[in-house]
């Protein structure tokens, strides 16, 4: 799971240089290529039986509401600085379980709600609205959180009656055959140097993809989901030392107030679970 976050970091990084020369929809499309050279290597063999599906709108969906993610989480990273909008997107845990208590009628207890409001806060302290440093830019990561959390939501009802590599394979698909309608009006001849970094930004999405799967498939996501917000931390670094971003004092805190309210609710989930009777 750490290795999937470090890559995934890694991706961001990559892509938000290579969108200082290029439309983040050709960079997206990058993204969605490597996605889908994983899915003809793994998926291959069974690809007939993964095709069909029993949904195919909500399937269309989820793919949208992660299309729109990826694309708003880019074109933010593109504008703003690399940890900023890590940390803000960081908020979509939460803004999955309100979306749960409302769609899925999931209990929402204070717990959640304490954690839930917590994060929102953690995110308007980096954002500031109101503030000098303000920009309508600053809500893109917000914005991909909300779709984040949306695709996240039709991830586990679809769950219920169908594999998740279904879902990944429909992902990928439309993904793909989306990004590359899209980038057709925007689209830059990479240069022979620019080709490969393109090649690298498919190729490490591509392998966090497959170390999450694999992470998600030997233990609990319960289990390994705290980890996810060590991206904080990598894209910090990322930020620093390659684009020279230092995050000042309130970003640091609104990331750590969203960090802290994720892992909170995560702690006392697991502990009530721990505590209920077999």
């Amino acid at each position: 799971m750490l290795g999937a976050i470090f890559l995934f970091s890694a991706m961001d990084a990559t892509a938000k240089m290579l969108m200082a020369r290029y439309d983040p929809i050709q960079v997206v499309w990058a993204r969605y290529a490597g996605m889908m050279a994983v899915v003809a290597l793994v998926l291959a063999p069974r690809l007939g039986p993964l095709l069909r599906t029993r949904h195919i709108g909500l399937q269309l969906l989820r793919s949208a509401f992660l299309f729109a993610a990826t694309y708003t989480f880019f074109t933010a990273i593109s504008r703003m600085d690399i940890a900023a909008a890590t940390a803000v997107m960081q908020v979509h845990p939460m803004l999955l379980m309100l979306g749960a208590a409302i769609v899925l009628r999931e209990g929402l207890g204070p717990r959640r709600i304490f954690g839930i409001m917590a994060a929102l806060i953690g995110a308007l302290i980096v954002i500031r609205p109101g503030s000098e440093v303000f920009t309508l830019t600053a809500l893109l990561p917000l914005l991909g959180g909300l779709f984040y959390a949306s695709y996240a939501l039709t991830t586990r009802f679809l769950g219920r009656d169908e594999p998740i590599l279904t879902s990944f394979l429909y992902t990928a698909i439309i993904g793909t055959v989306v990004a590359s309608m899209l980038s057709v009006p925007v689209w830059q001849t990479p240069s022979a140097d620019d080709w490969g970094v393109f090649l690298a930004l498919g190729a490490i999405g591509a392998t966090g993809q497959f170390l999450l799967i694999r992470a998600l498939t030997i233990a609990e996501a319960g289990a390994v989901a705290p980890f996810s917000y060590a991206g904080v931390i990598f894209a910090t670094c990322w930020g620093y030392f390659v684009f020279g971003e230092l995050p000042d004092a309130l970003s640091l805190l609104g990331a750590l107030v969203i960090v802290g309210a994720g892992v909170y609710v995560w702690y006392r989930e697991t502990r009530t679970s721990a505590a209920k009777p077999a």
